[in-house]
């Protein structure tokens, strides 16, 4: 099975012939000239590929796009809160470095040298990110803002972070 990458949701139509508002966390503006395709999950687990007719960038959140077929506000509609996914190589190309979601796949390792894992999604809250990983077969949400953060090593692909005492306690059980 082909690796996606969940980038964000089409929020709105947006005129009348079959454009949508595609709200992503990529980090930057982006056209999504490097997709070969889009993804959207229609139904759970379904990703269905479209291929874009045009894109323009708005800001680094969101991105007007035309997808192949689409042609009316009311074919465009139908699309309103559907996720919306890239192929992994695709991302790749697309993330910003900065941008939070390009952390995925990262391992994230403690100030104690205890490598969790790698990070299986990004969740961006307000005030902090949130970084979910598999603890001993359990769901783990690391959070991620200034006081957690010791530093990002991109070459080899980790996370360095400091935890509140406790913290892993809870996803372990004990």
């Amino acid at each position: 099975m082909k690796e996606y990458i969940h980038i964000g949701k089409l929020v709105a139509v947006f005129g009348v012939k079959g454009e949508l508002i595609l709200k992503h966390s990529l980090g930057k503006k982006s056209n999504l000239k490097e997709a070969s395709a889009i993804f959207v999950e229609e139904t759970k687990g379904s990703y269905i590929p479209y291929f874009l007719e045009t894109a323009k960038a708005k800001d680094e959140e969101e991105t007007f796009i035309k997808l192949e077929g689409v042609n009316s506000k009311e074919a465009a509609a139908r699309f309103t809160a559907k996720p919306v996914w890239l192929l992994d190589a695709d991302f790749r190309k697309l993330a910003g470095k900065d941008a939070p979601i390009s952390l995925l796949g990262y391992e994230v390792i403690t100030d104690e040298d205890e490598n969790l894992g790698p990070i299986e999604e990004v969740i961006e809250q307000p005030h902090q990110v949130l970084l979910r990983v598999t603890l001993e077969g359990n769901e783990a949400l690391i959070p991620l803002h200034a006081e957690t953060l010791d530093k990002i090593d991109r070459v080899a692909q980790k996370v360095y972070v400091t935890l509140p005492d406790g913290l892993l306690d809870i996803y372990r059980g004990l």
